[in-house]
């Protein structure tokens, strides 16, 4: 699960004026509009554990069509690769994993502070 930051120009209600903005996205959904000059915060409600499992669920989905694109593209480059990438899997699924339980768990304790 990826969380991403990028400003914008966008017009601030409370300002009324426009100004940059703080987008954060989980994935690809937007959490959360930031005004830069008042400090104002738009909270977007997303279900955090929904979003990790979809990612989990297109990344499993989508590896035979990788794989197989992988190797229509260059066989040899694929065989010569797979040892390597077959000892680093564990090492990055297991950062991937912790990452995202980051998110969940800052995200559920916000959901849960907010009530």
């Amino acid at each position: 699960m990826k969380i991403k930051k990028m400003e914008a120009g966008l017009y601030c209600l409370h300002c009324q004026e426009e100004v940059d903005h703080e987008i954060t996205y989980i994935n690809s959904q937007i959490k959360s509009i930031r005004c830069m000059q008042c400090n104002k915060t738009k909270e977007l409600n997303i279900d955090v554990k929904k979003e990790f499992y979809k990612e989990i669920v297109e990344r499993i989905a989508t590896k035979p069509t990788r794989m197989t694109e992988e190797y229509r593209k260059d066989l040899s480059h694929l065989l010569f690769s797979l040892p390597f990438r077959a000892i680093k899997k564990p090492y990055r699924l297991l950062k991937d994993v912790n990452s995202s339980r980051k998110v969940i768990r800052y995200y559920t304790k916000k959901k849960g502070i907010e009530k």
